[in-house]
């Protein structure tokens, strides 16, 4: 009898993070979506036991030199997982490439473009004269050693070599020897120099002398006879030209050091405002340093290879009547158009190289622009693109590969996605299915989950409250569920309006942008103490007029300085900027709940002022695990211990002194109200209100993180773990203790691993902003989040050179009457969907 094939992974006691203990099957050779609140386990499930299993299986299959030389990843905390195939990854936050990156290189595009120019196009010779691309020039380039790409020019004879596929790459060989093949060269801005001329120069008003070691050089400048106390813009032209080039020259001088000590006859070097900064661009070793270096440069194009990043000699050569860098300047979508005059411009008997070749350059653009991508450049860096964009271009780079039997486990694919992208994003999802392969995708998006095969649902809240399966079924079952938290948002019985929304008057902002990537000339206005919600398709401008324009032309108005060169304009009152992201919190496994707000500092201060602390001398510091004093002597202080077994992945395990409590046993000694200062950060916020009730200070924080819907977490609990819901919500924290009427806060993309019921917690949290007085812009393409806001500037009405405008602007019911874009005919559709709203 034939043995039946598997149909489902079997997962039996799963304990990663939050999970207690769940079983669950999961539907092998099919789309399941995974859905629940922020912080409930639905990662966990996905990446850190489907993933890391999946993955870490495979390498077990590779031999123990392979193995070695691949970072593994750890065993997953489950009991058994059965029938499991080989595992590949999309992670909700792709790491942000270096400058060196573009959208050619990422999406390997590029690669192959380099392979038809070398082969298919026409170089020039050293004369000037054009050769047209031929066989013999393919034939040239397929030999090896000194005789690779060498040919004679069919005009005058002369042999010259043509580049090669290596020589067109700007990370290799054929980088432009001025810029290093970055495209750009860093120039000192003369207009940071001087910090504010209403200043005098004792009072600060020359910024590079500010630097670290440079604060003596207004009484150097003093004792070369330049006034220092009076405004700079007052001083004579004679005593500014030796403020920024003065000769560098030592100056005998008595010199009184900050500590007070005076040293007679020092020999003091004199440093004008521009020697500096340069000087200190050299020495400065510290990232922190150089950081505040650079907000001395600017980086403009480079004058030699005008941003192509290339040699400028390799431009000569054409295919298609363009050079390799007007290519990489084209919109992906017009790329297929130069392809078809390349291929017109061949001779026959070059047709099947040339087949061959866009056959390969095809398979790698075709998904970029399924994906919605179309209005991208292959130049475009890769460090300017936003999350969504960054995971597509990684999500087609595993499409091209049309591999079967693989488990594919996507996090957050919507992010970043417009809704009419989103039904794009469907079929690729079923493609992959349809490859024969299984399917597992972390999202929140409505649509998304509605298309999927099979739902599995996990909750019903976050943290200690979440790590249960609670519902699981297909489409139509989970629509009939009463224990679902999603069923209302597919049946249309939610309703979404979680604030009433401020149809009263306000002042606004308004800002001018001219000839900034795709914004010719946008005149935006934005009202003030308002939510407001920046729509439209991706590419279609927002970042440029938000983050890249208004965010740095507030910030510029604030430090009295020249606004952006791309802001004509710009009225407004607000005087501070606050921009918030879904970037995890903290730097390390060090940074926790307690230490990222200032309970950790009240807490240590707390136990200082204990009796028992008293008698040991034990100070503030002593109940740090940050400080020797404090921390475990074998962990110091992290709570784990990593071991290297050589072939096997490295094994991180619990400290085995400390049990990962972190502190040394004496500091856990000291015990106030009966408990030490481990048991207190194993509180969850809600428990340490209760017992910190009698502690102001405390009891405000953990009030103000109860507020936003964070109180099920630990004090001490990692905050580099945290969704990205729950990362923004804590960063908010701190903003809610004061007055913000004079300050802008922008969210870019605030929903990401959202559910709707998170975005109604989101909404709640930015109405306590906004009672405080502030005025608040989201970047979104959320329909929950945008139909509770007050105000929508809707921009497009596509991505790229078809964007970069105004389309629509007002409130909702007003630009709701208007459907004439994408972006408001998707909003209007799912607002008649749900019955309530």
């Amino acid at each position: 009898m034939k043995e039946e094939l598997p149909t489902q992974i079997e997962v039996r006691g799963g304990r990663v993070h939050n999970l207690k203990n769940v079983n669950v099957d999961i539907p092998l050779h099919k789309f399941v979506a995974i859905s629940g609140v922020s912080g409930s386990g639905k990662s966990s499930l996905a990446m850190g036991i489907l993933y890391e299993e999946g993955s870490r299986r495979y390498l077990d299959s590779l031999s123990t030199f392979y193995r070695r030389k691949i970072k593994q990843g750890r065993q997953a905390d489950v009991t058994s997982i059965k029938h499991i195939p080989s595992a590949i990854a999309l992670r909700q936050r792709p790491s942000i490439p270096s400058e060196r990156a573009t959208v050619g290189t990422m999406s390997e595009v590029f690669n192959v473009l380099r392979l038809i120019f070398s082969r298919l196009g026409s170089p020039v010779c050293p004369n000037g004269h054009q050769v047209a691309p031929s066989l013999e020039i393919a034939e040239a380039m397929s030999k090896s050693g000194e005789e690779m790409g060498k040919i004679s020019c069919p005009t005058c004879g002369v042999e010259f070599f043509v580049p090669s596929a290596e020589e067109f790459a700007f990370n290799s060989t054929g980088a432009c020897t001025n810029c290093g093949g970055t495209g750009k060269v860093r120039q000192l801005d003369e207009n940071k120099l001087i910090a504010d001329e209403n200043l005098s120069i004792a009072d600060g008003a020359i910024a590079s002398w500010r630097l670290p070691g440079r604060n003596f050089m207004p009484n150097v400048a003093e004792f070369a006879g330049v006034r220092i106390n009076i405004p700079f813009k007052d001083l004579t032209q004679k005593e500014k030209d030796f403020v920024l080039n003065g000769p560098e020259k030592k100056y005998k001088m008595d010199f009184l050091s900050g500590t007070g000590r005076v040293f007679h006859d020092f020999e003091a070097l004199y440093e004008n405002a521009h020697q500096a900064v340069l000087r200190s661009a050299k020495t400065s070793k510290s990232e922190r340093a150089q950081k505040r270096i650079s907000e001395f440069f600017t980086y403009d194009t480079c004058p030699v290879c005008h941003g192509s990043r290339l040699k400028p000699i390799l431009l000569k050569q054409l295919a298609g009547g363009l050079n390799i860098a007007q290519v990489t300047e084209l919109s992906l979508e017009k790329l297929k158009d130069w392809q078809e005059k390349v291929e017109k411009s061949l001779p026959q008997e070059m047709h099947q190289m040339a087949h061959r070749l866009f056959t390969e350059f095809d398979g790698n653009l075709q998904p970029l622009l399924d994906l919605g991508l179309d209005y991208l450049t292959l130049s475009r860096n890769g460090n300017t693109l936003s999350t969504g964009e960054l995971q597509r271009i990684q999500l087609a780079r595993t499409l091209r590969t049309e591999t079967t039997g693989v488990l594919y486990v996507l996090d957050e694919p919507s992010i970043g996605l417009h809704p009419a992208n989103v039904d794009g994003l469907i079929k690729i999802l079923r493609k992959i299915v349809a490859q024969g392969n299984s399917l597992v995708v972390v999202d929140h998006n409505v649509d998304i989950i509605a298309a999927a095969d099979y739902i599995i649902e996990i909750g019903p809240n976050s943290g200690e409250r979440g790590g249960e399966i609670i519902d699981q079924g297909t489409i139509s079952d989970i629509k009939k569920s009463k224990n679902s938290l999603i069923a209302p948002y597919l049946n249309g019985s939610a309703k979404i309006l979680a604030r009433s929304l401020n149809t009263k008057a306000e002042d606004e902002i308004q800002i001018e942008v001219k000839n900034y990537f795709n914004l010719k000339d946008v005149k935006a206005k934005i009202p003030t103490k308002k939510l407001t919600a920046v729509t439209g398709f991706s590419g279609a401008g927002k970042t440029s007029l938000i983050l890249d324009s208004l965010v740095p032309a507030i910030t510029a108005t604030k430090k009295h300085e020249k606004l952006p060169k791309q802001v004509v304009k710009l009225d407004s009152d607000l005087k501070n900027v606050v921009s918030v992201d879904a970037t995890p919190v903290g730097k390390n496994t060090r940074s926790t709940v307690a230490t990222y707000t200032s309970i950790m500092d009240n807490l240590r201060k707390l136990f200082a002022s204990t009796e028992e602390a008293k008698a040991h001398h034990y100070t503030a510091s002593y109940f740090s695990y940050n400080n020797k004093q404090g921390a475990c002597p074998t962990c110091g202080g992290v709570g784990s211990v990593t071991l290297d077994i050589q072939y096997l992945p490295d094994m991180e395990q619990v400290c085995p002194t400390c049990n990962g409590e972190r502190y040394n046993q004496k500091i856990k000694q000291i015990k106030w109200h009966g408990l030490n200062i481990v048991d207190i950060l194993n509180l969850d916020v809600r428990k340490a209100l209760s017992i910190f009730a009698s502690v102001p200070k405390i009891k405000r924080e953990l009030e103000l993180l109860q507020e936003v819907g964070l109180d099920y977490l630990h004090l001490g609990e990692s905050t580099p773990g945290l969704s990205g819901g729950e990362a923004q919500r804590l960063k908010l924290v701190t903003h809610l203790t004061k007055s913000q009427k004079n300050t802008l806060f922008v969210f870019d993309e605030p929903t990401i691993g959202l559910h709707p019921l998170d975005v109604k917690v989101l909404v709640t949290v930015l109405q306590k902003l906004l009672d405080k007085g502030a005025t608040i812009i989201t970047i979104t393409h959320d329909l929950n989040l945008i139909a509770n806001c007050d105000y929508i500037l809707n921009m497009g009405p596509r991505g790229g050179s078809n964007g970069g405008q105004i389309v629509t602007e007002g409130q909702l019911d007003d630009v709701l009457k208007n459907d004439n874009t994408l972006t408001l005919k998707y909003l209007k559709n799912y607002l008649n969907q749900l019955k309530n709203n």
